[in-house]
């Protein structure tokens, strides 16, 4: 055990007794630990929330700029390469990652949860008005901001590992702004590990909770402390089954079946629920959306107080932040092959829009019934949001089999992200190998499932959310920090061949070859095809 301990990296080292600590002081003083979270807490949302909100906001507008611009024809790879996956595994694994879990988690439980307790002192509860802001809140929490914080990662990850063949790791993407030093690496690609491992346990414990609900729900089985931890050590032997059999065989198997079970669970709750009343959500709410986007992206509450803010928007971000190197290095491992526009795009883009059409058929589900159906799934909510997705089914035809199928599916989704999970960490923390052994995934995979328990015992789901704001904080600063090193990267990268130039230096070169000089002297040179470093852009000509 001393020579394998030995022989780890520096950052396997202290990232694995960093939370290794954070799992002894859990355990051995568990209302310490809880009371230790509030504080930070409170502290950090009323400190720094109005960093977290410009920070996601200023990657939103880099992203469409780079994806727009002449930079979103690189390829993170080779400018030959063509992509891994396919569209459909592609988007099932993005889909997978986490995000999956949390939007099966919270599509009925946000929406009613605003519902319940409106965004805006002015609302009255549970009335048309903050049933429709409650749509388009939520379809802001699950749209492209979330995922910007999650593709600029990716970004720079993917262009230094399949465009500079470098490992990847964030203090590489980091080397043009904080230089090379052993020690800045270290403490910085700690930080990635711990922090990956902290955003990982916390929706590990949501999940769980969920889980543990529908059980109660379904079954009658009391969602108690010792139900959760049954339930994570269950994950633990699944999901590291799944992570012996690799990342192109397990990974991609589990993610297409968890992207068809949503399919078909969501074509089932549109077709029997209240159809129009659902398109009739989706589309008000997407054009509300659309309409208050800046508006929410800055909203703070200076002069009216409240803790709105900072128990929902500041949450989410800070949840998307603290998962950042993980999500960021999955997706860049998977999108190898792809230009900086589709990726983005596709980034962007199509998750959001899955999560917003999820959030219309459910949340729409449950609103309908609690206006139109006297219902009380909003105040059920407010007591327990485990419980959210199974009161909702109760309106719709076998209610029973919806529950238990959902049950599976979150279980399924937990298994998929602590799979990816463990493979991102054990590369993470061993230089950045696109091969990690299976030793190092099973060192993670306890550690996530260690933390998760120790959490979801010392505080529940308070703890979880305070958990990944402690680890969101600093690593707000080192995205930053990337998007420079990502614009420091693409304007000295040669861009490839336009197909017009290409086309049109074949013209010449065949026109060339068809009327040679006449005199019968020396040979005319072919006309010279435009080359990558002609695109590369110079001091003498700056982008307009």
């Amino acid at each position: 055990m001393k020579r394998l301990f030995l022989d780890l990296s520096p950052v396997m080292r202290v990232s694995a007794l960093t939370v290794f600590a954070l799992v002894v002081f859990g355990a051995v003083a568990p209302a310490t630990f809880g009371d230790v979270a509030g504080t930070l807490l409170d502290w950090l949302t009323g400190n720094f929330g109005w960093l977290l909100l410009l920070s996601v906001f200023v990657m939103v507008l880099f992203l469409l700029w780079v994806a727009l611009s002449r930079y979103g024809k690189l390829r993170l790879g080779p400018d030959d390469c063509k992509p891994e996956f396919p569209f459909f595994t592609w988007i099932a694994m993005l889909f997978s990652t986490g995000f999956g879990a949390g939007l099966v988690f919270w599509g009925v439980a946000e929406p009613m949860s605003h519902f319940f307790r409106p965004p805006f002192a002015s609302l009255g509860a549970e009335t048309p008005q903050a049933a429709r802001v409650a749509m388009g809140y939520a379809f802001f929490h699950w749209g492209l901001s979330q995922w910007a914080v999650f593709a600029l990662a990716g970004l720079g990850i993917g262009l230094m590992q399949f465009r500079k063949q470098r490992d990847g790791l964030v203090s590489t993407v980091l080397g043009p702004v904080t230089g090379n030093r052993p020690l800045v690496k270290i403490g910085i690609d700690s930080l990635s590990v711990v922090a990956t491992t902290l955003g990982v346990a916390t929706t590990v414990g949501l999940g769980v909770l969920q889980i543990g609900g529908g059980m109660e729900s379904v079954f009658g089985i009391p969602s108690s402390v010792p139900v959760q931890l049954l339930i994570v050590v269950a994950m633990f032997a699944v999901y590291m089954v799944s992570s012996a059999t690799g990342l192109d065989r397990g990974m991609r198997v589990l993610s297409n079946i968890n992207l068809a079970m949503c399919l078909v669970l969501l074509v089932y709750v549109f077709t029997l629920g209240p159809t129009v009343f659902m398109l009739d959500v989706f589309t008000l709410a997407l054009g509300d959306y659309l309409t208050h986007f800046v508006e929410y992206s800055l909203r703070m509450t200076p002069y009216q107080g409240g803790t709105w803010i900072n128990d929902w928007t500041i949450f989410y971000w800070a949840w998307a932040i603290s998962w950042s190197p993980f999500v960021g290095a999955f997706v860049a491992r998977v999108s190898r092959g792809r230009t900086i526009r589709e990726f983005v795009m596709g980034v962007l883009v199509v998750p959001p829009a899955l999560g917003c059409v999820w959030i219309a058929v459910f949340g729409g589900m449950a609103l309908h019934s609690d206006l139109q159906s006297g219902t009380n799934i909003a105040a059920i909510v407010d007591q327990d949001v485990a419980l959210a997705l199974f009161a909702a089914y109760e309106a719709l035809p076998l209610s029973t089999m919806l529950s238990v199928f959902s049950i599976a599916l979150i279980f399924l989704f937990m298994v998929t992200s602590a799979d990816s999970a463990t493979y991102i960490l054990a590369s993470m923390a061993t230089r950045g190998t696109l091969h990690p052994t299976l030793g190092n995934k099973l060192v993670w995979g306890v550690l996530m499932a260690a933390i998760a328990a120790v959490l979801l015992v010392a505080g529940g789901l308070e703890s979880l959310q305070t958990a990944a704001l402690v680890a969101a904080l600093p690593f707000t600063v080192l995205l930053l920090a990337m998007l420079a090193a990502i614009v420091k990267f693409i304007r000295h990268e040669p861009l490839p061949i336009a197909p017009a130039d290409l086309r049109r230096y074949r013209a010449l070169e065949k026109e060339a070859r068809r009327n040679p000089p006449a005199g019968g002297g020396a040979k005319a040179p072919a006309a010279e095809a435009p080359t990558a470093e002609a695109e590369r852009p110079s001091a003498a000509r700056k982008d307009t």
